[in-house]
């Protein structure tokens, strides 16, 4: 039987493998989606942000670090995770169905410009499917994090990030690590570095 101190530094090494490999292959993406939440918010646009379950508590997440602070002082800037108002969920799931519950916030809330960022392990949840395409109806920029082969989520939006992995932890972890990492960009795009 493999000793539990064995399986706990695979569990890591595993992890920090796949950070490695995926950072080398989208580096030039992660830069392309940095400048372009940072261009959507210097021109008064919001973020939108979405995912079921683990997903869900990445994106609401990812809200605070935006809306609060991450790690420099600065102001806050206008990020909302759309997993979070128990009441509108569970109103559209009842009276519509769950997989409306991103779509008809988007449709209420979502502009032109605004940045739809969507989270899905698999890339096929369809709720997240059909926020993307009512994103795009609206004129929305669309992000997605996804795994496995990227899904539906890859042929849809216009930036997406997938992890080449079938482990659903490890892909969570990537895309923890993924959000931080724009958040800090962003935070340096805007207020450490400004545009000349």
């Amino acid at each position: 039987m493999q000793d539990i101190e064995d399986i706990i530094i695979g569990i890591f090494k595993e992890s920090c493998h796949l950070k490695e490999i995926f950072v080398n292959e989208n580096v030039v993406r992660i830069v392309k989606i940095v400048e372009v939440i940072t261009e959507a918010l210097k021109g008064g646009g919001k973020i939108l942000l979405f995912g079921n379950g683990g997903s869900a508590a990445d994106a609401q997440h990812l809200a605070a670090e935006f809306v609060n602070r991450f790690i420099i002082e600065r102001p806050p800037l206008p990020a909302i995770a759309l997993s979070t108002d128990t009441s509108v969920i569970t109103s559209i799931g009842n009276d519509y169905s769950f997989s409306d519950i991103f779509s008809k916030q988007i449709k209420a809330i979502g502009k032109p410009g605004d940045i739809a960022w969507g989270i899905s392990t698999s890339g096929s949840s369809p709720n997240v499917i059909k926020a993307f395409n009512e994103a795009k109806k609206l004129g929305m920029i669309t992000i997605a994090l996804a795994g496995k082969d990227g899904g539906n989520a890859e042929e849809i939006v216009d930036y997406p990030l997938v992890v080449s992995s079938n482990s659903v932890p490890r892909i969570q972890e990537v895309h923890i690590t993924i959000g931080h990492v724009i958040c800090q960009m962003v935070d340096y795009k805007l207020f450490q570095k400004p545009e000349e």
